[in-house]
């Protein structure tokens, strides 16, 4: 586990906070994979885990669309932002 780890090589409230950082990253990660296997579902945009999946990760990926060339329809700004959360991530456990 990663957080094991990291807590028993640091000690003190800066472990602890980059530990419930990773474990955050964590979960927006899950939410991002949740978002995408949304959009292939193809469910009505007033669905409550669509509305809610959007919400968190939109003012994230739209940036990274606008940064992006256009890749002929297809997305790739979820595959962008988890490599980023996974570089993050390995910053951090450094």
């Amino acid at each position: 586990m990663h957080g094991g780890r990291l807590l028993s090589r640091a000690r003190g409230p800066t472990s602890v906070l980059v530990g419930i950082l990773s474990l955050v990253l964590d979960a927006y990660s899950l939410v991002v994979l949740v978002s995408v296997i949304l959009s292939w579902l193809n469910l009505a945009e007033d669905n409550p885990l669509v509305t809610v999946t959007r919400t968190l990760t939109e003012p994230v990926l739209a940036p990274i669309r606008r940064l992006l060339p256009s890749g002929g329809g297809l997305d790739i700004s979820p595959m962008v932002l988890l490599l980023g959360i996974r570089l993050l991530k390995r910053v951090l456990l450094s």
